[in-house]
């Protein structure tokens, strides 16, 4: 089973680039089908109001249950002091698990840490370059799973690139996603640094081709093992312990896992 952990749905509504605009669900599918892609990852683009945004991807995995699993987008100080009640809705009433947080917006905080330690949620964290943040959080909160996509920098930033790696190495809850790492050499550093057991498949879609993420894991030529835990096993590791009324537990014994 492949998953991909990182991938927007919906609409947007700033308008100020596709990132906020739209990201069309059924061209994603159409792309994740012909790649061979099981399950994906999905959370709103940009928004102006998470709570509507969270609603309309509840909405989408309603839609698709077998194909997709939620993930909260909080903007950490727009959404300050409500952060419990936006998650738990998301996890009680829609059965998400996880969530996204974009260090381009504001950066994480000890009120979103801390509800997803209370939730058992795994934290996708855009920091956006910003990697020295992590050396606070990852000690701080050693039960939370931080998931860092893009190596730490879509912006094509190398130095953010290999200190995510030297933090996937060092701290047992930190974990890298490989959506749009251009630069594959980083790719591989992260495999033989980190493990394969810290680095996880991410497209970005729609708007990175997920075909094209998934053939640079087939790329590093990793026994058939390693490469079944990025490509999924690592990601299903992580939701093992969330389980929602809605959902049922995640893990290596439910059917999620081929």
């Amino acid at each position: 089973m492949i998953i991909d952990c990182h991938c927007h749905a919906g609409k947007g509504d700033l308008l100020t680039g596709p990132w906020d605009t739209d990201a069309p669900v059924e061209l994603y599918l159409k792309r994740a089908h012909i790649a061979g892609i099981n399950k994906t990852v999905i959370f709103s683009p940009f928004h102006s109001n998470y709570g509507q945004a969270n609603a309309h991807t509840a909405r989408i995995v309603a839609r698709y249950p077998d194909r997709f699993i939620g993930f909260a987008f909080i903007h950490a100080q727009r959404d300050r002091g409500r952060v419990y009640q936006i998650i738990q809705q998301a996890v009680n009433q829609w059965g998400f698990c996880g969530i996204k947080v974009h260090g381009h917006e504001a950066p994480a905080t000890r009120e979103v840490c801390e509800v997803a330690h209370r939730f058992r949620l795994p934290l996708l964290y855009d920091v956006a370059g910003k990697t020295d943040v992590i050396e606070l959080l990852a000690p701080q909160y050693p039960d939370v799973n931080f998931i860092l996509p893009h190596l730490g920098s879509f912006a094509d930033d190398w130095r953010a690139h290999l200190r995510v790696i030297d933090q996937i190495a060092r701290f047992p809850n930190v974990y890298a996603d490989t959506s749009g790492v251009r630069r594959f050499d980083y790719v591989v550093q992260a495999v033989k640094r980190g493990g394969a057991h810290k680095v996880l498949f991410g497209s970005d879609g729609p708007w990175l081709h997920p075909g094209l993420e998934l053939h640079k894991i087939r790329l590093l030529g990793l026994p058939p093992k390693q490469e079944a835990l990025i490509l999924g096993r690592n990601l299903l590791r992580l939701l093992q312990k969330v389980q929602t009324p809605s959902r049922p537990r995640i893990g290596a014994e439910n059917t999620l896992v081929s």
